[in-house]
């Protein structure tokens, strides 16, 4: 069916009419004008469930409609299961249409650069490609329901200390392979309703003013057709953000955003057809988020728990268990301790809290679950200080228990949007109780709800440890499934547990100023620098237990055209089903440049019953082999040596192949007097230029010494008898 909302159909709307159309209405929606047929659209936070506001304002978070609060983006990012993310989509999109909600504001797909960045618990990971592919799948799950997204936060907002008005300073290869690759695969893959324009600034420019983010990279590079929309108050001069390539500002300033526009129109600072274009971006949204929307009635929330429940188990990591100390087992007396299993952490804080349906904790269920179930609280949350005899009673009861389960984690005082940590410790009072309690049992389980990575000093003192993240309303059955061997756990780190904050690489520089947040890491980021540096960590990414065991065989590898095929078989060599987390690394060997030692570029994760065989074949494409060269610039393949290398983490490769990958095309390097004799040396094509230039004795004598002569520039090459005749010819003849 045509379209009612085209540029003729814009450019009869007057000046005020265009001019309100690109600035919000309230909190929560775009302007309608209603003799011209067009709606308002309603839109509204939820990455990890709707948070529909029952008021027009952004402040009383608690004032919203009652929905499912799913588990966190930090943990469903754990699943490593795209179609586990498109099912989740699937969820918010039905609950959004039934609340008429017609755009969804997530996911948010940020990098995890620094384990102190206070909003980590909405991100999925450290790596830009899991983030880009379980990206892809929320999007595609939300947008298949009719509900817009808007993919947040564009781009490099990494940090939320001074997070309006801070510069993220990047160099051009760490930007493009890192901060902007998640944003560029789900623009690509998702084609998302709108993206949402972050608060800071990228290399000095605001990038709500930034046309080479906003209209190079996003639109004439990546194609994006959507719409762009500024976060709530990013937009410091309208004008200059329409004429950037932002459409929308959120939640607008009402008439004086309005006028700001019409005053820049008739001044000649912004000319009306960007105006125009950025209306017709406004309308299609309307005509194809709510005109066009499917009706959905009613759902049901308790359905919608059970799939809560179901992501959570999906992604809970089992990051420790010597000697099977995990699953529970029915006979045995046990010590639950810790405050959080009676008041669960399992939200984060800011515009992601959700109004939850049904919180289930871990003491409830473990309470009904006719287990022999001791508790006390050990500390409490309101402050870090130690309750002499709140600690008495947790240690009377590890005594004279079989196990004692400790559930420990950041009090939601701790972490939120709006402020960075200063810390990766958990309270004092609780690692000083783990510390104790571990002293008179020697069967401890650490369970953890937390945001982002922890430091852990009592590790070694304890048995096991499992990681759940910010679990959503279903912690407490989700947690209790996986200690009872209901479920078997299968989630892996979506992020590398360093041993402690300074062996982060943006240790004493994040935060550091007001002004300026200086990337200079460049693209080592999480494990591409752990695993460079060959550093220790307490979990590596991708690291994740089971209570079964799988065997990795039969690599074979075969490059057709511009794919490389990677083929092998995984066996559950256990007892119990079981469900394992392939991950594809790849080593680049073939290019002269810094690379991290591997990089993830595919995954998937396979179920098998006890003694089951599977055969995977999994693709690569040519952009799995590429980096980003600023001088071409674009991205580039070099022809070479790559190792493939299949795992169960970054740290545990089960098998691996060098294989030489024809799929690049070789720049053409241009001869200069600054060229290095090596890489004349190096190259084939330069033979016929080196004879008939008459220089091919001089480089034939270099023999004996070629590693220090080879090491000159053509300039210097009269150290080896060529004139500079001689090489003035040879440079000519190269370059022809």
């Amino acid at each position: 069916m045509k379209s009612k909302f085209n540029l003729d159909f814009v450019k009869r709307l007057t000046l005020k009419q265009k001019a309100e159309l690109v600035t919000g209405h309230h909190s929560w929606y775009t302007y309608e004008i209603k003799n011209k047929g067009i709606p308002k659209v309603e839109v509204s936070d939820g990455p990890s469930g709707l948070r529909k506001s029952i008021s027009n304002q952004t402040e009383g978070i608690n004032q919203s409609v009652q929905a499912i609060c799913f588990p966190s983006s930090a943990l469903t990012a754990c699943s490593f299961d795209t179609r586990m993310l498109f099912k989740l989509g699937q969820q918010l999109g039905i609950a959004s249409r039934v609340e008429n909600v017609d755009v969804l504001l997530g996911p948010g797909i940020n990098i995890k650069r620094s384990p102190l960045s206070g909003r980590n618990f909405e991100f999925f990971s450290e790596d830009p490609y899991l983030s880009g592919e379980l990206g892809s799948a929320y999007v595609n799950g939300v947008q298949n329901k009719g509900v817009g997204v808007s993919v947040k936060h564009f781009a490099a907002n990494n940090r939320e200390n001074q997070r309006f008005s801070n510069s993220s300073n990047i160099d051009e290869r760490a930007l493009r392979e890192i901060y902007l690759l998640g944003f560029e695969k789900v623009v690509k893959e998702a084609n998302p309703a709108t993206i949402m324009c972050s608060y800071n600034k990228i290399n000095g420019t605001l990038n709500s003013q930034n046309p080479r983010l906003l209209t190079q990279i996003l639109r004439n590079e990546w194609g994006y057709q959507g719409l762009v929309m500024s976060d709530w108050g990013a937009v410091d001069n309208k004008p200059a953000s329409l004429n950037a390539g932002l459409d929308l500002e959120m939640p607008g300033k009402g008439e004086y955003s309005a006028q700001l526009v019409m005053n820049a129109i008739q001044n000649g600072t912004l000319s009306e057809s960007k105006l125009d274009l950025a209306v017709l971006h406004v309308l299609k949204l309307v005509e194809k988020y709510h005109l066009d929307a499917k009706t959905i009635s009613s759902y049901d929330k308790g359905t919608q728990h059970e799939f809560a429940k179901k992501a959570a188990e999906d992604s809970i990591v089992l990051l420790k268990n010597d000697h099977q100390t995990l699953p529970i087992h029915k006979d045995e007396k046990i010590a639950i301790i810790g405050k959080l299993a009676e008041k669960p952490r399992y939200q984060g804080s800011g515009s992601s809290h959700v109004n939850s349906y049904q919180v289930t904790t871990p003491l409830e269920a473990a309470k009904n679950s006719g287990y022999k179930i001791q508790y006390a609280a050990g500390y409490s949350l309101d402050r870090d200080q130690t309750d002499n005899h709140l600690v008495q009673q947790a240690i009377n009861l590890a005594k004279t228990n079989d196990r004692v389960i400790v559930f420990a984690g950041f009090p939601e005082s701790y972490e939120s949007e709006g402020f960075d940590k200063t810390s990766m410790a958990l309270p004092n009072v609780q690692n000083d109780l783990i510390k104790k309690l571990a002293q008179v049992n020697h069967n401890i389980t650490v369970v953890l709800q937390n945001g982002s990575a922890v430091e852990m000093p009592w590790r070694n003192d304890v048995s096991a440890i499992l990681e759940t993240y910010l679990a959503g309303e279903a912690v407490g059955d989700a947690t209790w499934d996986i200690l009872t061997d209901k479920v078997n756990p299968s989630g892996k780190l979506a992020e590398t547990f360093p041993i402690r904050l300074e062996d982060n690489p943006t240790y004493g520089t994040f935060d550091v100023s007001h002004r300026e947040e200086n990337y200079y890491e460049g693209i080592f980021v999480g494990y591409r620098y752990y695993d460079l540096k060959h550093m220790k960590v307490n979990y590596p990414f991708g690291h994740g237990l089971s209570y079964t065991t799988f065997d990795y065989s039969k690599l074979q590898i075969n490059q057709d055209g511009n794919r490389v095929t990677v083929d092998f078989d995984i066996k559950n060599t256990g007892n119990v089903r079981g469900k394992d987390v392939a991950q594809i690394y790849v080593s680049n060997e073939a290019s002269s440049i810094p690379l991290p030692e591997k990089e993830l570029k595919a995954f998937t994760k396979v179920e098998l019953q006890p003694g089951e065989t599977k055969h995977l074949s999994i693709k690569l494409n040519r952009r799995s082999f590429a980096w980003y060269d600023v001088q071409l610039p674009g991205w580039r393949v070099d022809n070479g040596n790559y190792t493939i290398k299949v795992g169960r983490s970054s740290r545990d490769i089960q098998l691996e192949q060098s294989v030489h990958i024809h799929l690049g095309i070789k720049p053409s390097q241009k001869i200069t007097e600054n060229t290095y004799v090596s890489e004349i040396l190096n190259r084939s094509d330069l033979k016929p230029a080196i004879k008939e230039a008459g220089i091919k004795s001089q480089l034939d004598s270099i023999g004996a010494d070629a590693a220090v002569l080879a090491n000159i520039p053509l300039r210097a090459t009269n150290m080896i008898n060529i004139k500079p005749e001689q090489m003035k010819k040879f440079i000519e003849l190269a370059n022809k």
